[in-house]
């Protein structure tokens, strides 16, 4: 069973979003409470019989609110696509005989770390890690026409 895992970085990046995620939501429950009090006092206002300050805080507050609710559906609507990568981490063994092997990283690899797995090319002698790397993936290149 091979499991995943993440990366200091890429931990301290993930609650970072939902930090900001969490300060947004606040944001935006705030702002909607205040909408719904300025729905309620206008409508006190309404009944009072000020008619032009009631629509003025009616207006207020509905804009307020539906603002609110359209940027709480596109933070979670985007929050949900963003996607985080773990870089692939590879391991490069190299033989005294010059054959060469590229896989992917285990747990306890490290630079100049002699293995028990004999060369497929010369059997008496043992592979050696000489390298630890992460695999870069080219990005798409687009061209502006």
């Amino acid at each position: 069973m091979r499991m995943k895992h993440m990366t200091q970085n890429q931990t301290q990046s993930a609650s970072a979003n939902k930090k900001i995620s969490t300060y947004l939501t606040m944001i935006v429950f705030i702002v909607m409470a205040l909408a719904v009090t300025a729905l309620v006092i206008a409508a006190e206002t309404y009944l009072a019989g000020d008619q032009l300050a009631a629509g003025a805080l009616a207006g207020i507050g509905l804009i307020a609110l539906v603002l609110s609710v359209f940027l709480l559906y596109q933070s979670k609507l985007q929050s949900a696509q963003v996607k985080i990568e773990a870089p692939k981490v590879m391991t490069t063994i190299e033989c005294k005989c010059g054959d060469k092997t590229v896989r992917e990283f285990q747990r306890g690899d490290y630079v100049y770390k002699e293995l028990d797995v004999p060369c497929q090319k010369c059997p008496t002698t043992h592979q050696m890690i000489t390298a630890i790397f992460k695999e870069v993936k080219e990005k798409e290149k687009t061209y502006n026409v």
